[in-house]
């Protein structure tokens, strides 16, 4: 992991994304697919087969991230939409039992993952995970408010060398079937470290921490690593127009 710091002068040439080593083997499966349906002659079923195995490849790629070092920073975990902004009290899973969050109502950011998007998700802070808690469920539409609480999902803590915590959920959706997890409690990470994926189209829930307003507005797109949620302390909201 390098350091960047802007210069005059400097520039920074464009580099083809990589696929994550945890779909490589799909989009060998699909490409497998491909060349036999190519190899027997059943053309009209190929062709088709092509255009899956490269939106596999696109969407298990994992593109290098420039995160924001700033004093306080929460960095999105996810790409994807900002759907929701709502001040709740976090799950229980987040708060009961050791290295959890308090009890206590916190602005609570939604981010919504199509297919289209990157499915890596990043530490939104550094620190150590704390806590992380797996939860089976149903798989209905990550976009609805009541997935928090009915779908598959996985919950982190991430404790700051200072004591403030910032925890956040994948959550799975309509057609995602699997949550990977990257670290585990005591693991120390770094702000925009890669920390899971989901599979296939998800959504992510940042709870921001206790007087931290969030940066973003609805409808604004997210990228992991890169896209500012929030700074620790700060309580003055963004805001933006939709255009």
């Amino acid at each position: 992991m390098a350091s960047i710091k802007s210069a005059p002068g400097t520039t920074v040439k464009y580099r083809m994304p990589s696929v994550h080593p945890e779909g490589v083997k799909f989009v060998v499966i699909a490409a497998v697919i491909c060349a036999a349906l190519a190899f027997f002659g059943w053309e009209t079923l190929a062709w088709p087969m092509a255009g899956i195995t490269l939106w596999v490849a696109a969407f298990f790629r994992d593109p290098v991230r420039a995160t924001p070092s700033g004093e306080g920073v929460i960095a999105s975990p996810a790409d994807g939409l900002v759907t929701m902004i709502q001040e709740v009290t976090p799950p229980h899973e987040l708060t009961s039992g050791e290295g959890g969050l308090e009890p206590e109502p916190v602005i609570r950011v939604s981010i919504f993952m199509s297919v289209f998007d990157v499915h890596i998700n990043r530490a939104p802070v550094g620190g150590r995970v704390s806590r992380v808690v797996y939860v089976p469920g149903k798989f209905l539409n990550a976009d609805l408010d009541k997935a928090s609480d009915d779908n598959e999902r996985q919950y982190f803590v991430v404790e700051r060398p200072d004591g403030v915590k910032v925890g956040f959920t994948q959550i799975a959706g309509l057609v995602a079937r699997r949550i990977v997890k990257f670290a585990k409690v005591g693991d120390i990470v770094v702000a925009g470290q890669r920390i899971g994926l989901i599979r296939f189209g998800s959504r992510v829930d940042v709870f921001l921490p206790s007087g931290t307003a969030p940066k973003v507005v609805l409808g604004q797109r997210a990228i992991a690593g890169e896209t500012v949620l929030g700074i620790i302390g700060d309580f003055v909201p963004a805001a933006g127009v939709l255009q």
